[in-house]
C-alpha cells in the first residue's frame, strides 16, 4: 500500500494548482482569444471559432510591418545566440585558471542581472550618443552619418548584457566540475590543445551549450526593457508589440502574441530534442566502448 498523504498535502497541492493557473492562464487565454471568429472581440464570451485574425495578422496590421520587424527579432535572437554560446564558452575556460582580477571580473560581468534594464537601456544610448557626437565632432563619419545606434550594435549590446551573465554561470559550473583527466588522456595520447577540445571537450560540454543557446534566443526574443532606449531604428517585435496594444483593438493582437509564443515553444522544443539525441548518441557510445573492451 502507498504512504498515506499528509493534512497539508491537499492545501499545498491547491496552492500550487492555483500559481500554474496564475502563470499560464494569461498565455493561454491569449491563445484561445486569437481563434475568434470574424465578430469576435478582446474579451470572453467568443463569438465563433476562426482562424480569421490570422489572416488579418498575415495581411499586416495598419502602419506596422509586422514581419519585417519579426525577421529582426529573430536576426538578432541568432546573433545573440551565437555570441552568447561563444563568449560564455571561451570565458568559462578562462576562469578554470585563477589570474589576477578574475573576481573582479566576475562580478563585474554579472552585475547586469541586478541592474535595472531601463537604467542599462539609457546608459547604452548615452553611450552611443556621446560616440555620435565625438564622430560628428571629428568628421569621421562623412556627410551622411547619422548615428552608430542599430540593431547589430546598440541593440545588440543590450540584449548581451541580459543574455551573457545567464550563459556565464551556468559554463562556470559546467567547468567547475569537469574532470581535467579527459583532457590530460588526450594530451597523452598526443592531440594538440585544439584536437582536446574539439574532441573531448565540446562532446562533453554539448548538452550545456545548448541550454545556454536557448537561454541567448529566448531571452533576446522578447527582451523591451532593455531594447526601449536603445534600438536607434526600426523596433523589434515585442517593442511593435507594445504599442500596437494602444493601436490595435481586435484579437489580431492576440493572435500575433499566439505566433511568437509558438516560435519560443518551438526553439524550446528544439532545443530539448537536440539536447535528447545529442544525450542518446553519447550513452550509445559509451556502450560501444564498452562492449568493445568485453
Amino acid at each position: 500500500m502507498g504512504e498515506r498523504r499528509s493534512r497539508a498535502f491537499w492545501p499545498l497541492a491547491v496552492f500550487f494548482s492555483l500559481f500554474v493557473l496564475f502563470l499560464y492562464g494569461p498565455t493561454l487565454t491569449v491563445l484561445i482569444l486569437s481563434f475568434q471568429g470574424p465578430e469576435g472581440g478582446l474579451t470572453f464570451p467568443m463569438r465563433g471559432v476562426s482562424t480569421h485574425w490570422f489572416g488579418v495578422l498575415w495581411d499586416g496590421l495598419g502602419v506596422v510591418d509586422v514581419w519585417a520587424a519579426f525577421g529582426r527579432s529573430f536576426r538578432l535572437g541568432l546573433v545573440v545566440t551565437a555570441l552568447t554560446v561563444v563568449i560564455s564558452v571561451l570565458a568559462g575556460l578562462a576562469f578554470r585558471r585563477r589570474f589576477r582580477g578574475s573576481t573582479l571580473l566576475f562580478y563585474t560581468a554579472i552585475a547586469s542581472l541586478i541592474l535595472p534594464s531601463i537604467a542599462v537601456s539609457l546608459g547604452i544610448a548615452l553611450e552611443f550618443r556621446i560616440l555620435d557626437d565625438l564622430v560628428k565632432a571629428y568628421g569621421l563619419g562623412g556627410a551622411g552619418y547619422q548615428s552608430a545606434m542599430g540593431l547589430f550594435t546598440s541593440a545588440l549590446g543590450a540584449h548581451l548584457t541580459w543574455t551573457l551573465p545567464f550563459g556565464l554561470l551556468v559554463m562556470f559550473a559546467v567547468f567547475n566540475r569537469f574532470d581535467p583527466a579527459y583532457e590530460e588522456a588526450a594530451r597523452d595520447l598526443g592531440a594538440t590543445p585544439w584536437q582536446t577540445f574539439a574532441h573531448v571537450v565540446l562532446p562533453i560540454i554539448a548538452p550545456y551549450l545548448i541550454g545556454v543557446a536557448l537561454f541567448g534566443f529566448t531571452l533576446s526574443w522578447d527582451e523591451i526593457a532593455r531594447t526601449s532606449q536603445a534600438i536607434g531604428g526600426p523596433n523589434t517585435l515585442p517593442l511593435e508589440l507594445q504599442g500596437l496594444t494602444t493601436t490595435v483593438t481586435n484579437p489580431a493582437i492576440y493572435a500575433l502574441g499566439t505566433l511568437t509564443t509558438a516560435v519560443s515553444f518551438l526553439v524550446i522544443g528544439l532545443t530539448l530534442g537536440t539536447g535528447l539525441l545529442l544525450r542518446a548518441r553519447r550513452m550509445r557510445g559509451a556502450s560501444d566502448a564498452g562492449k568493445g573492451t568485453l
